[in-house]
């Protein structure tokens, strides 16, 4: 080595390197969303609100011109703009007035058991987030109550939903603290509203890492109890406050991973449809197979509404991709969901601002690559919501 060379201090240079990247993250939240850092969700057109809330466009128009219901932004255009407010207000008037319960609310109805959707994949970069994330939004501004929790320690579900975990987070806040070992917090206390109405989040950041550190001790001292019905019993303080909860699960088989799906009603496993992705999902299914035995023996009921794998990042006119797809549509069956999840710029741009596509402004886009991400969007998401009906005895 040369002499002149000085050696750092990784532990310095890592830290340093940390909090340059968290304080321009902070400059950049304060940048996009002013004056108070808080994120909202864009105002849609008529016609995007008409299509939540399944009526025609010249029905939502009636309503307006009647005088019934909230009154639209009305731009220097004469095109009427509504907030996702706005929507939720029509959405309970129209209700009122349906020809059958649930037409715009589907939610649940007396009997119907809370529907918990763990998305998992212990491999990074299978679309796992994106998926959540979209997935949430999507039920809740079709009608449903629905809690996501962020269960991944890197905290990306967190951050799309304009939480920023270095700096919002600093005193806790996530899951954690409601099924820590000691004195767990009741879940109410860790739940935030987000810009969506009918919407919660239960953030993450590192202090989830906890649970994983502290499990392994309190089975070693016999305090753990059943640590897989954890979150199972977190979640029943507010069973009753949601119809769905989505679980966006961290990328490996952990305690905080095996007491998601302990507590899941429905599992969605996400998969890139890439010879490497599919060799690892292997292994994951494997091991995910092995440790639910394990919890089975320890008096564990394991059995499960529905479990599908979804096509991420999906692109039709990749040759081997669509090898794979047949392959796996071969193997699973309906078990893979029909509508896979495209590869989009429109998704991965509107990333890039900490936001999904139902937030980005269409006009950031071309129309074709805006409708086309979209409609894949919507696909995925409302055949799981056809899952859920169909749980529920509805279909």
């Amino acid at each position: 080595m040369n002499k002149n060379m000085v050696q750092e201090d990784l532990n310095t240079v890592i830290r340093e390197h940390s909090e340059w990247l968290a304080t321009q993250l902070h400059a950049q939240r304060e940048s996009l969303f002013p004056p108070d850092s808080q994120k909202e969700m864009r105002k849609f057109t008529s016609g995007e609100a008409a299509s939540l809330l399944g009526v025609n466009d010249s029905y939502l128009r009636k309503l307006s011109l009647d005088g019934k219901g909230p009154n639209p932004e009305v731009t220097k255009g004469n095109r009427r703009l509504y907030s996702v407010y706005d929507i939720h207000d029509l959405r309970i008037l129209l209700e009122k007035t349906a020809r059958k319960p649930g037409d715009y609310l589907p939610g649940r109805r007396e009997g119907d058991h809370l529907q918990v959707i763990g998305v998992m994949n212990f491999k990074g970069g299978s679309g796992k987030t994106t998926t959540s994330a979209h997935l949430a939004q999507r039920l809740a501004l079709t009608g449903y109550r629905v809690l996501a929790i962020d269960l991944d320690p890197q905290a990306s579900l967190t951050a799309l939903h304009g939480v920023q975990p270095e700096y919002d987070l600093e005193n806790g806040g996530t899951l954690y603290d409601a099924i820590r070992y000691e004195d767990p917090e009741p879940i109410t206390n860790v739940i935030r509203k987000t810009y969506i109405p009918g919407l919660d989040l239960i953030p993450g950041n590192l202090e989830l890492m906890e649970f994983e550190h502290d499990t392994p001790r309190a089975l070693a001292q016999g305090n753990a109890g059943l640590f897989f019905f954890r979150v199972r019993e977190a979640l029943d303080q507010v069973e009753q406050d949601y119809d769905v909860v989505v679980i966006d699960c961290p990328p490996q088989l952990g305690f905080l991973t095996m007491s998601a799906l302990s507590a899941s009603t429905g599992v969605l496993v996400t998969i890139h449809p890439e010879m490497l992705d599919v060799m690892s999902m292997s292994q994951f299914l494997r091991m995910t197979a092995d440790l639910m035995d394990v919890i089975a023996e320890s008096g564990a009921d394991m059995k499960h509404d529905w479990m599908r794998y979804v096509l991420t990042r999906f692109e039709p006119t990749d040759a081997p991709q669509n090898r794979i797809s047949a392959f796996l549509r071969t193997m699973y069956g309906d078990r893979v969901l029909n509508a896979p999840m495209l590869k989009s710029t429109a998704i991965s741009d509107a990333g890039l601002t900490k936001q999904t596509l139902y937030e980005v402004e269409r006009n950031a886009f071309t129309r074709t690559t805006y409708d086309r991400a979209l409609e894949s969007v919507n696909a995925v998401n409302d055949e799981i919501a056809v899952l859920i009906q169909q749980h529920w005895g509805r279909l």
